[in-house]
């Protein structure tokens, strides 16, 4: 098989989540397990981090990846979903892997596939580690794909744990309070390993300090070591000073523009501060550096990325309450004419709660992506007019896009998002 037919072949053979949704989960990790016990346990060959979290965690293993490139180490990252292609996936030192690592893993273990029948993550999950471990990468910053507890990527013992940002998604399989969710995110916390936690929030707080009591892991809470001053947008870049708990003053550069990366920088900070004292040896400088190429290192795309500035048109992949609620803060920042939105989202989200975030003056551009699990673009329309956004419905997320901005004047904002998928089309 070529790539085309390889990639076909997994998704015709494999249940995909960010396809089909919840029904191509398979719970726990017995999969994973046999898949690595006959690859070798390549994830016990390589050192790791952890990245969990509702909100953030993309961010914030990019943003690790860069900062540890930038101080000399052979950095693996493997985050999920992709936005163009498969390879993006699995990444050393900024680099997607080939495709032809995809075919010849899948040629190479088609019997074990078939034998085991894995969802599509947990295959991902075991390529991954297969091929962090082939490559002797120095870390592999392993970023959580739904929950934490049973996900695939928890059959790792990693040298470091991070959490970021607890907000509602997913309720359907992790829970309905905030207090569940962060139970679920607390199951990658494990026995006498650090975590740093890069947001305190009231519902969630005791949990994580109860799960790392329980394993005694020594627990961080970012923000209560540093303390955000200032985070405003300079020139290309957003600059973002901090107190730390010795009263120095410092500020970081970011060419992550989003305001919600203020908070996902503190624990970015907190944890190579935490690696430093476990023996690796990454400076200020290399941390500064780091954080202002973060997207030229890590290849992140689809964070809050100015596709132009006249009309100016953004997109982001924020796509729950949370981090939606964060993205229209931002845009409430900027002076524009007419507001304009193209939105999509998939349908096994609480649209409808996400859509009463939308400000009704806006003028509204529905799509879908092109994919099983999305919320069809008319059904999405009929649901945004009932709550006071109007608009109309389009048969492609390039259509709508390219409507917006032929109406567009150039004193306009657009924002293009409601999904990762709507965002990857473009």
């Amino acid at each position: 098989m070529n790539y085309q037919e390889t990639i076909s072949y997994l998704y015709q053979r494999l249940p995909a989540f960010h396809r089909v949704g919840a029904s191509a989960m398979k719970s726990g990790l017995h999969n994973i397990t046999v898949l690595c016990e006959a690859l070798g346990n390549p994830h016990e060959k390589f050192k790791s981090m952890h990245v969990a979290g509702t909100n953030g965690k993309g961010s914030t293993s990019h943003m690790l990846s860069a900062v540890l490139q930038s101080a000399g180490y052979k950095v693996g990252l493997h985050t999920s979903p992709h936005l163009k292609s498969f390879t993006e996936r699995f990444k050393i030192n900024g680099i997607p892997c080939s495709e032809q690592t995809i075919v010849d893993f899948v040629a190479k273990h088609q019997a074990l596939i078939e034998e085991v029948q894995p969802s599509f993550f947990e295959i991902s999950v075991a390529l991954c580690f297969d091929y962090f471990a082939c490559e002797k990468v120095d870390i592999g910053i392993i970023e959580v794909g739904l929950g934490g507890r049973l996900d695939s990527t928890n059959i790792i013992t990693p040298i470091l744990s991070v959490i970021t940002n607890i907000s509602f998604d997913h309720t359907d399989l992790l829970g309905d309070t905030l207090g569940k969710i962060s139970a679920e995110k607390a199951g990658i916390i494990k026995p006498n390993v650090p975590v740093v936690i890069s947001e305190t929030q009231p519902e969630t707080k005791e949990v994580f300090k109860r799960k790392a009591l329980e394993t005694q892991s020594p627990l961080y809470f970012a923000d209560q070591s540093f303390e955000i001053l200032e985070s405003k947008l300079v020139g290309r870049f957003r600059e973002v000073s901090y107190k730390t708990s010795t009263t120095n003053i410092r500020t970081l550069k970011l060419d992550l523009l989003g305001k919600y990366q203020a908070k996902n920088v503190l624990g970015v900070v907190k944890a190579i501060e935490v690696l430093n004292q476990l023996g690796w040896e990454v400076s200020d400088e290399e941390v500064h550096n780091g954080l202002k190429n973060t997207i030229p290192l890590s290849q992140l795309q689809g964070r809050w990325q100015v596709l132009q500035e006249q009309p100016m048109v953004v997109a982001d992949v924020a796509h729950n309450y949370g981090g939606l609620e964060e993205t229209l803060t931002q845009i409430n920042q900027y002076s524009y004419s007419s507001l304009r939105f193209v939105l999509g989202f998939v349908k096994d989200k609480d649209v409808k709660g996400v859509l009463e975030l939308f400000p009704k003056e806006a003028i509204y551009y529905f799509c879908a992506a092109e994919l099983p699990r999305s919320l069809p673009a008319e059904d999405l329309r009929i649901l945004a007019n009932g709550l006071g956004l109007q608009g109309k419905s389009y048969v492609s997320v390039r259509e709508a896009l390219q409507t917006a901005k032929d109406e567009a004047l150039h004193s306009d904002f657009i924002y293009v998002g409601g999904s990762t998928f709507v965002v990857s089309e473009i």
